[in-house]
């Protein structure tokens, strides 16, 4: 059976973008990158414009079947809508909430798949929290856990930003979807502080905002306790809420973002963490499943990748890979724990995961 999806536009030729890219590309699909400055030579078409631009934006969507937008979360939305109205498939990475609120909103109408949240965390952790709760007969935890961080971090940070500042910001400002015995609540980020270790080293973990997902609707009435927490160096946490609160930072989240990368700024070694682990019964006796790996920089076609970059880049192209050959739905709106763990990870960019 031949693919639904044969070319895909990808808008924004970031780390991210320019991975999702070229491994869309190499997995035989008709790719073209859309970008304001593309500063590099690429196997595939490059579109220089910016999405500010609505007729070189619609024409260049016209032409594809599916849109990637690897843009920072603000500036997703028109794209998105842009796409609905072509009657185009949309895949997006964001976290951020109010931007997926207005996405499924238009998915009522659409006339291909709207997948918002393709990435690590909204994303692939969803799916991998949903496999180890399918496996239970009755839940009582599901909490997911994921941190990009500096292999060997220096300062009492112990940070360096391979993702968006702003990203990052919003995700430690913005209030935190969770469901707490049993009833569905949100509560501030960069609390909940909890101790966590894995291959060894100590870290910590904390609340921030939209690592869920739709999860907290998909488990309402099911689940006691659900929740998402990053996970940074020991010590993080208790700087960032000084810096935002104590220094009143939150009140300048632009300002914030630049401080904070250009003390910081990003590294070629990094390591990305994730921990999932659901309790609840099985056969009449209370379990606990767990998924636990440590990701680093891989080499692909020739050149390496960060963690944060490829983790993120393959998990996108796995649910395109998806959605092209018919297995998930190919219209309407797409739950990132509605997509078999299984068939994910059969998929060219979803066995960088096993």
């Amino acid at each position: 059976m031949g693919k639904s999806i044969q070319s895909v536009l990808v808008v924004g030729l970031g780390r991210v973008g320019s991975l999702a890219a070229i491994l869309l590309d190499s997995n035989g699909y008709q790719v073209t990158g859309f970008d304001t400055s593309p500063d590099e030579e690429y196997p595939f078409k490059v579109i220089s414009g910016s999405v500010e631009d609505d007729s070189v934006l619609k024409n260049a969507i016209a032409g594809h079947d599916a849109i990637l937008t690897c843009l920072p979360y603000h500036l997703n939305l028109e794209v998105a809508k842009k796409v609905h109205q072509a009657g185009r498939h949309y895949f997006d990475l964001t976290e951020d909430v109010p931007t997926t609120t207005a996405i499924r909103e238009m998915s009522g109408s659409s006339k291909g798949i709207m997948a918002p949240q393709c990435g690590l965390a909204p994303g692939f952790v969803g799916i991998c929290g949903a496999h180890l709760a399918g496996e239970l007969e009755q839940l009582r935890s599901i909490e997911l856990r994921v941190g990009a961080l500096p292999q060997h971090p220096r300062g009492l940070l112990g940070y360096a930003f391979n993702w968006s500042p702003e990203g990052v910001v919003n995700e430690y400002l913005n209030d935190c979807e969770v469901i707490q015995d049993g009833r569905r609540a949100r509560v501030p980020a960069m609390e909940g502080l909890e101790t966590i270790v894995i291959d060894g080293v100590q870290l910590e973990a904390f609340t921030t905002s939209g690592g869920l997902g739709t999860l907290c609707e998909t488990y309402d009435g099911k689940v006691s306790h659900l929740n998402y927490k990053t996970i940074r160096y020991p010590g993080h946490g208790e700087l960032m809420r000084f810096f935002f609160s104590e220094l009143y930072m939150r009140d300048h989240r632009t300002e914030a973002g630049e401080i904070l990368i250009n003390a910081k700024p990003p590294v070629k070694e990094d390591v990305v963490y994730v921990h999932v682990a659901v309790e609840g019964w099985k056969e009449g006796k209370l379990v606990r499943e767990e998924f636990v790996r440590s990701y680093f920089p891989r080499e692909i076609h020739t050149k390496t990748w960060k963690a944060i970059s490829w983790t993120t880049a393959a998990s996108v192209s796995a649910v395109i890979e998806l959605v092209s050959q018919g297995s998930l739905p190919n219209q309407g709106f797409l739950k990132q724990e509605d997509i078999p763990l299984d068939m994910f990870l059969n998929t060219p960019t979803g066995q960088f995961f096993k």
